[in-house]
């Protein structure tokens, strides 16, 4: 198990990475983040990607898809990747993580494995 700051630490090692946040869906709220700031606010990303979160779960939930959890939602910029991955584990419901990369220098499909080992790891 890691505690927040090795998670986002960790996340920022996946090849391309600009930004990381832990983030609480109810609030829009980010609990920690890492990363250069002079690419993205992390902290409007948060509170935007919440409102990208909501809207799934009200999608889900009026096709009644109660039997399935998102793994994660995958926004594809010119030249960025936005990933939001919510955490499953029981402490964590109400949380995502959120991974911006840089499309250029990023393998999209390596970076969803690490963040899932990251998300399952994760300590809250």
């Amino acid at each position: 198990m890691a505690d927040l700051e090795t998670s986002l630490k960790q996340a920022m090692t996946i090849d391309g990475a600009i930004g990381v946040a832990l983030v609480d869906y109810g609030s829009g709220m980010a609990l920690g983040s890492l990363g250069d700031g002079n690419e993205l606010d992390l902290n409007v990303a948060a509170a935007g990607n919440t409102d990208v979160v909501r809207a799934k779960m009200r999608a889900m939930e009026m096709l009644n898809l109660h039997d399935n959890e998102i793994e994660d939602i995958l926004i594809s910029l010119t030249s960025q990747y936005h990933m939001v991955r919510p955490i499953t584990t029981p402490g964590g419901r109400g949380l995502f993580l959120f991974l911006a990369l840089n499309r250029s220098r990023s393998n999209l499909a390596m970076a969803r494995h690490q963040l899932k080992l990251i998300e399952t790891s994760l300590e809250i």
